[in-house]
C-alpha cells in the first residue's frame, strides 16, 4: 500500500514526500479512506504508530476539496495539553505547507492577544485546549459555526469525567452537519459509550489490540521501598547506556524534588509540569530534544503529546494509578518500530495498581531485581508476585490537566 493509492492529492503527497514518510503505517491505510469519504470514525491504535497524520492528512484533502473564502475555521483540533496542541499544529503546517493552510493554535499559559489576532486574520484550522477555547468563544472572539471537520485526539482523556463537561459545551456550539473524529490510544467501553453523544454511525477502525503497548517496548518492574527509589533512578543512571530518559512522577511537587535529587547528582535533568510557565515548559522539552538534558521528569502531561524521537528508556518513578496512563506513558518510546525500555519502580502501595494494569494488558509485567543495588531494606513481601498491602487501595484521583 502506498500513500497515493489512498485517494490522496498531488499537493498532499509532495509534502508527504517532503517530509520523508514513505509507507503509510497499518492506522493510517485503514483510516484515511473512510475521513476521505466524510464518515464519522472512531480510531483506536498504538502511540507511535501515526495516528496524527491519520487525521490530519485526510482532513486537509477535504478541506482542500471545497476550498472556502471565510475567516472562521473550517476544521477544530480538540487535545487535552499544551504539548500535543502544538505537536498537532506543527503537523497540519508541516503537511499543509504547499497548501496554503492557515492554523492557529488556542492553548492557556500565555498572552490571549496573540492568539486572538491569529484567529482575526482569518483561519482555516484551529488546534486547542478546552480550557482556552471555551474562554475565547466566550467573549465572542472566536465562532466554530463554520466548522466541517471536528477531532478528539486522545479521546479517552477528553471524553473522561475530567474534560466531558467542558468537551459538551464546545460540541453544542459545532454545526450540526459536520464530521466527527476520535483518535486514541486507549478507548473503554464506557468511554465509548459516550461517543455516542457526538458522532453519526461513526466506523470503527482498531489496529491491534486496545490498550496494548507497542510490542517494541521492553517492560519490566523493579520492587522498591519508597525510601530508596531515588538511591535506585540513581544507580539506574549511572548506565550510561540510558542516554535520553523520561521519567514519570505522580505529582509537580515530586517531578521538581526529583529533578533537584538528579541535578544535585549531577545528571543533567528538566522538569516539565503544569505549574511552569509555557516558556519554561517549551525550553524544557527543547533541553531534552537536542540532547543538552539527558533527563526529563514531568508529570502525566508528558504522557500525551511528546513526541521525540530516540527516547531510549521510560522510567515510571511513580506507578500510575490508572492503567490506561500506563500505556501512554510507556508508549513516549519505542515509536516508529524503534525499540525502547521501560522501567517501573514499584512499592507495596502499588500493587493494586500493577494487578489493575495486568488485568488490562492481559499480560504480567515481568519483576526484576538492580544488580550491584543494595536491597537489604526491601521486605521480601515486595519481591513476591502480587502481594495484597493490608490498608486497602488508595482512592483514586480524578484525571486533570492544565489549560
Amino acid at each position: 500500500m502506498s500513500f497515493s493509492s489512498l485517494g490522496l492529492g498531488p499537493k498532499l503527497l509532495q509534502s508527504i514526500t517532503d517530509v520523508g514518510y514513505t509507507t503509510p503505517t497499518p492506522i493510517q491505510t485503514a483510516a484515511i479512506p473512510p475521513i476521505l469519504a466524510g464518515r464519522d470514525l472512531i480510531g483506536i491504535a498504538q502511540t507511535g504508530t501515526g495516528k496524527t497524520a491519520a487525521f490530519v492528512l485526510p482532513a486537509l484533502e477535504r478541506l482542500a476539496q471545497r476550498p472556502s473564502q471565510s475567516r472562521h475555521p473550517r476544521m477544530l483540533v480538540v487535545a487535552p495539553t499544551r504539548e500535543l496542541a502544538a505537536q498537532i499544529d506543527e503537523h497540519v503546517r508541516m503537511l499543509g505547507k504547499s497548501m496554503n493552510i492557515r492554523c492557529a493554535t488556542i492553548f492557556g499559559g500565555v498572552g490571549e492577544r496573540p492568539q486572538i489576532a491569529a484567529v482575526r486574520r482569518g483561519v482555516d484550522v484551529l488546534v486547542a485546549t478546552p480550557g482556552r477555547l471555551l474562554d475565547l468563544m466566550g467573549s465572542g472572539h472566536i465562532s466554530l459555526a463554520g466548522v466541517e471537520i471536528a477531532i478528539l485526539d486522545e479521546a479517552d482523556r477528553m471524553l473522561d469525567m475530567g474534560f466531558l463537561p467542558q468537551i459538551r459545551r464546545v460540541v453544542n456550539a459545532l454545526p450540526k452537519q459536520r464530521q466527527t473524529l476520535l483518535f486514541s490510544a486507549t478507548l473503554s467501553k464506557d468511554i465509548e459509550k459516550v461517543t455516542a453523544e457526538f458522532q453519526r454511525n461513526p466506523e470503527t477502525v482498531e489496529i491491534g489490540r486496545r490498550a496494548n503497548p507497542a510490542d517494541s517496548v521492553t517492560q519490566f518492574v523493579y520492587p522498591v521501598p519508597k525510601s530508596r527509589k531515588i538511591d535506585l533512578l540513581i544507580h539506574l543512571l549511572r548506565d550510561q547506556a540510558l542516554d535520553s530518559v523520561l521519567v514519570f512522577s505522580r505529582t509537580k511537587h515530586g517531578a521538581d524534588k526529583i529533578a533537584r535529587k538528579l541535578s544535585a547528582a549531577r545528571i543533567s535533568t528538566v522538569a516539565l509540569h503544569s505549574n511552569r510557565s509555557q516558556g519554561q515548559r517549551i525550553a524544557a522539552l527543547d533541553a531534552f530534544k537536542n540532547g543538552s538534558a539527558r533527563v526529563l521528569v514531568a508529570t502525566d502531561i508528558a504522557s500525551r503529546g511528546i513526541d521525540v524521537e530516540g527516547i531510549s528508556h521510560v522510567i515510571n518513578f511513580d506507578f500510575p494509578m490508572h492503567p490506561e496512563d500506563y500505556v501512554h506513558r510507556i508508549g513516549r518510546t519505542g515509536r516508529a518500530d524503534a525499540i525502547g525500555d521501560a522501567i517501573s519502580f514499584v512499592t507495596p502501595d502499588d500493587e493494586p495498581y500493577v494487578r489493575d494494569l495486568e488485568k488490562l494488558t492481559r499480560k504480567a509485567v515481568p519483576r526484576k531485581r538492580m544488580e550491584g543495588f543494595d536491597y537489604s531494606e526491601v521486605a521480601s513481601t515486595i519481591l513476591s508476585h502480587h502481594p495484597r498491602p493490608s490498608h486497602g487501595r488508595p482512592q483514586q484521583q480524578q484525571r486533570r490537566y492544565a489549560r
